[in-house]
């Protein structure tokens, strides 16, 4: 594709009432709402009316510590993007669901209902979980170490993609002259057996409109890389400079390229926060405002598990006490890292480092106008850096609505971003085509052989 016709991608990443940590106890937002779904529903037809390409959903499988005054899930990602499929019309809905505490079959079942019900707009981000108090609400006194996970990731993978493709595209007959249902030569049992799981099949829901959601991954470890390479088709990331958007960008390329993928079908995606105001002062002033009602105690605990180090009694006014390798990291090593870097890097103290993660938690915070967070966009679009963003406002509604209306445009003009959607389905969105059901495929191989 030539780079003229080349388009950036926009996901809109939600997230409570915004992306900072403090947006809850900002005036403009209003966190009694995120019980409400007409909230969640009126953010994602702002997004679908910008023709973004998604929304995305986090989630983890754990509570907060009993008195860390930390924030609260109120939704699992299936229940709310089901709710959200019937309410939008062209917008991709991409949920997280981890490998780590959950079995292929159902999530297999799940993705593939998700994806009928809107229409072929499903897309699945994959985590593996990190921590030892996720491990304890499954039966587990800790966690499976760091490589073993995505040894597991890799073989639920293999798992889900085989129950996907477990009905071929043609095996619903509904023929009501003899009485079939399905065509038993184009419903496959898959049998596996390997070392984390045994999966008979067949799945009992057709394939999908996209044959398989969309695949997204999000860790950005050597581990988290290979995996990203090997499966991803879109991938969320966080890099701080341009330099270091370029090096992953070209890294993870070459790595899907090696392993006979297209480059192309690898779409990466840092996220960016966009604190927009009408002037540089403006935004800055919001930015600091946000800063301000950060609750240090929370914010230290946080650092403190990400990290492996207790801070709690560290001076707010001092550098990091020495941290651990991280080969001694069993949890987000490529997070930890990142953290680490940024506080070296620009000399920052614990109270520095928490206002600068407090905004996007690792993520670039862009604070300036609307042509400033568009000159940042092209730019890392057109250097190799990003072929599109994981946009992730700092407070909600709000946040939306000036990015939407002051940003979107401003790319528009510089014919970076699409005007209208293109397609129907979340690939189709993303560029990428339909993968071929691997039994078909099979049967046409060894007919072409014979």
């Amino acid at each position: 594709m030539s780079s003229a016709r080349r388009q950036l991608h926009l996901n809109l990443f939600l997230m409570g009432v915004g992306h900072h940590e403090a947006a809850w106890r900002h005036p403009r937002t209003d966190p009694s709402r995120l019980s409400d779904i007409r909230y969640f529903q009126e953010l994602a037809a702002t997004a679908e009316a910008a023709a973004f390409d998604s929304v995305f959903l986090a989630d983890g499988v754990e509570g907060p510590t009993p008195g860390a005054n930390a924030w609260v899930s109120h939704f699992e990602p299936f229940t709310l993007l089901s709710a959200l499929a019937v309410s939008t019309e062209r917008i991709g809905l991409i949920g997280t669901v981890s490998t780590g505490f959950t079995e292929p079959y159902n999530l297999a079942r799940q993705f593939a209902s998700l994806d009928h019900l809107s229409r072929g707009r499903a897309g699945w981000n994959i985590v593996t979980s990190a921590g030892d108090r996720a491990a304890r609400n499954f039966g587990r006194s800790r966690n499976q170490d760091h490589a073993t996970r995505y040894q597991r990731a890799a073989e639920y993978l293999e798992v889900v993609g085989s129950l996907w493709d477990s009905w071929e595209d043609d095996a619903l007959l509904l023929d009501r002259a003899t009485g079939r249902v399905t065509a038993p030569d184009r419903l496959h049992e898959i049998d596996h057996r390997g070392e984390h799981f045994q999966v008979l099949g067949p799945l009992n829901i057709p394939r999908g409109p996209q044959g398989h959601p969309l695949l997204v991954q999000a860790g950005s470890s050597e581990d988290g890389r290979d995996f990203a390479a090997r499966h991803a088709e879109a991938v969320f990331t966080a890099q701080q400079t341009l330099d270091e958007g370029q090096a992953f960008y070209g890294d993870l390329k070459r790595r899907a390229a090696a392993l006979g993928r297209d480059p192309g079908g690898v779409v990466v995606l840092p996220g960016v926060v966009p604190v927009l105001g009408s002037t540089e002062a403006e935004a800055k002033a919001l930015d600091e405002e946000l800063d301000q009602l950060i609750n240090p105690a929370r914010a230290v605990g946080t650092l403190s598990t990400l990290l492996g180090v207790d801070l709690r009694d560290h001076p707010l006014d001092a550098p990091l006490p020495p941290l651990p390798p991280v080969t001694a990291i069993n949890g987000a090593k490529s997070r930890f890292e990142l953290v680490r870097d940024l506080a070296e890097r620009d000399g920052l103290t614990l109270r520095q480092l928490i206002g600068r993660l407090g905004g996007g938690r690792g993520h670039q915070v862009l604070a300036g106008t609307p042509e400033q967070v568009a000159d940042h966009i092209e730019l890392w679009f057109t250097q190799g850096a990003a072929d599109g963003f994981n946009v992730m406002p700092p407070i909600l509604p709000e946040g939306l609505d000036l990015f939407t209306e002051h940003v979107v445009p401003l790319l528009r003009e510089r014919g970076l971003f699409r005007s209208e959607y293109q397609g129907t389905t979340l690939r189709e969105h993303y560029g990428l085509a339909r993968p071929a059901n691997r039994y078909t495929s099979r049967r046409a191989t060894e007919l072409s052989n014979f």
